[in-house]
């Protein structure tokens, strides 16, 4: 792969043609060009910059990545160019022609469906060809209409609503439905980032092909770095704000078609993978770096589910040594779980057989629907186990317990209690013994871990969904419960927050020994995290299809994850696993 190259262009500068030829033909005129856009929201001594002086020009027919954090504007910069807001100062420009409003000649489609739910996928996607093309025959418009639901693999579902589809479906509605009002420009607002990795996978092949047969030209808003490099031919951060700002241009001339377990194997891939995410990491640690925030000590308390609690209250002056089982803290037996449906029982779970070490951390690998969750909420209690058998520190699990710590995907929070009063909720019921400062200190530790000391007394209804994820992890940690289970808790969270707290998880793990279990669809962060990666095969009848040890050293870090000789091998693994259960 001699001829791929890596480039960083300043933002003031031309972007060099790519050394390989797109599948779309991009011309030397720009068809959109952001000139010192800003945009606030607020007034007088409560105004509040969200972007500053933006500047970027996009050629026709180019793909184009905007990777920003939560609250960087990434939303706003969208809106701005479809025109559904004004900007303060500064000009967005189409063709050259300042944009003052909405347009057929920009579509959208944002991370929620948006899709009229009494309305058939066939309805909703003719919903824009009506508008835009009111003039046209019917049967042009019906023609137009199925068209674009073929195009994007939907015609058997033509007639289904929105309810019966799942979410993958319901977004591929939407990219149908944007694409049928032929715009010059497709703006894609973090369109995938809800859904399972394989959903994630095929919608982005998708888009590509649609992108490389329609000639579009394309913005896309990601957190992903490595959806960045497989979809676009340029990959731009927004700089956290107030007043974001872009950062430097990456031009990514990797060949196309671009295989994901093919260009694991290259250097400029590894290469510029490290470059994007070096630069971001070194703006995370920059804005950190700004804040005065001082974490809460944790007081030496210990829960009352813990060995060392229940041996004080025995009289014993020492800890209990660590239990024969070990090495089987946590043992599932032949577990199953069964489903009974009108058609007959259906085995969801069959025969998951796996111990884990106290102290080890799991993570759990496969594709949605392969009963990931299912294994978790078993062992946290929330489910009946149908087959077999789950043990925990010697003892059978019968039920829900405050040993074992949970953080769903969703918050789930009580809505009108505080972000403090949330976490206090499980700290009073683990820590009865304790003083109150002692627990007041608990909740404050590990609120400010997770970055919300300033947020403490808003109500949960008041949070954004990545703020009440993060109370939801600081409930989970302050328990410090036996087995702490996480069902992809950093899924709907952007890249910097998300590291962010996979380093607070690493933090708290390693400082107390927790024994942890977490589901996730993110192979690299299931390397970074886990001492073992179990692979589940595809349900029904899902069970484990292999288990990888991770030998890398600890403690560890993203860049040495990055730089460590063993993580792609890892890496190619996992995938190749992942993509033989997809094509399966």
């Amino acid at each position: 792969m001699s001829n791929l190259q890596l480039k960083i262009v300043e933002p003031e500068l031309a972007v060099a043609e790519p050394a390989n030829a797109t599948p779309a033909a991009v011309t030397g005129t720009p068809i959109l060009e952001l000139k010192n856009l800003s945009k606030s929201y607020g007034t007088g001594a409560n105004v509040t910059s969200v972007l500053k002086d933006i500047n970027l020009q996009i050629k026709d027919g180019e793909f184009v990545a905007i990777v920003g954090f939560s609250g960087s504007g990434k939303t706003t910069l969208i809106s701005l160019i479809a025109g559904l807001i004004a900007a303060d100062s500064g000009a967005v420009l189409l063709n050259g022609q300042p944009v003052d409003g909405p347009g057929a000649d920009r579509g959208v489609v944002f991370q929620s469906y948006s899709l009229m739910p009494w309305m058939t996928v066939r309805q909703n996607v003719a919903l824009a060809v009506d508008q835009v093309f009111r003039d046209s025959p019917k049967a042009e418009r019906e023609a137009r209409v199925e068209k674009y639901v073929a195009m994007v693999n939907l015609t058997p579902a033509m007639d289904k609503r929105p309810a019966e589809l799942s979410g993958g479906m319901r977004q591929r509605v939407s990219v149908a439905r944007a694409l049928a009002a032929s715009p010059e420009i497709l703006l894609l607002d973090e369109p995938l980032s809800a859904l399972d990795a394989l959903t994630r996978a095929n919608l982005q092949d998708e888009i590509i092909r649609i992108w490389s047969q329609e000639k579009k030209t394309v913005v896309l808003i990601t957190n992903d770095v490595d959806e960045g490099i497989i979809m676009a031919d340029r990959i731009i951060p927004l700089n956290p704000g107030p007043g974001a700002t872009f950062g430097p241009k990456f031009e990514v001339t990797l060949p196309r078609p671009r295989d994901r377990t093919g260009i694991n194997h290259s250097p400029e891939f590894k290469r510029i993978r490290k470059e994007v995410t070096a630069y971001l990491m070194r703006v995370g640690s920059e804005q950190a770096a700004g804040g005065d925030a001082k974490v809460v000590a944790l007081p030496g308390v210990r829960p009352n589910t813990s060995r060392e609690h229940q041996a004080s209250l025995k009289g014993v002056a020492m800890p209990i040594a660590l239990p024969a089982h070990a090495d089987r803290y946590v043992e599932f037996s032949q577990v199953s779980k069964i489903y009974p449906t009108k058609k007959g029982p259906v085995t969801v779970v069959e025969e998951f057989d796996l111990k884990i070490r106290q102290g080890e951390f799991i993570s759990v690998i496969g594709h949605s629907g392969c009963g990931k969750s299912t294994v978790l909420s078993m062992v946290a209690g929330l489910s009946d186990i149908s087959l077999g058998v789950i043990v925990l520190d010697g003892r059978e699990v019968a039920n829900a317990g405050p040993d074992r710590g949970i953080v769903f995907q969703a918050p789930s929070l009580v809505p009108w209690l505080t972000a403090y009063e949330n976490v206090a909720l499980g700290v009073e019921q683990v820590y009865p013994h304790a003083s109150r400062q002692e627990r007041r200190d608990i909740v404050g530790h590990f609120l400010e871990r997770v970055g919300l000391a300033d947020a403490a007394d808003k109500k949960a209804a008041e949070l954004s969904n990545g703020m009440k994820q993060r109370v939801g992890i600081a409930r989970a940690f302050a328990l410090s419960p036996k087995l702490l289970l996480l069902d992809e808790p950093f899924g709907m969270l952007d890249s910097l927050t998300r590291w962010d707290l996979q380093e607070v998880l690493m933090e708290v793990w390693s400082r107390s020994q927790l024994t942890a279990m977490m589901v996730t669809h993110d192979v690299d962060e299931a390397i970074l995290l886990a001492d073992r990666v179990v692979m589940m095969t595809n349900g029904p009848r899902a069970k484990v299809g292999k288990v990888l040890e991770i030998n890398l050293p600890r403690p560890r870090t993203r860049k040495m994850l990055l730089e460590h000789p063993d993580y792609y091998p890892l890496r190619e693994e996992l995938l190749g696993f992942l993509s033989d259960c997809g094509h399966g």
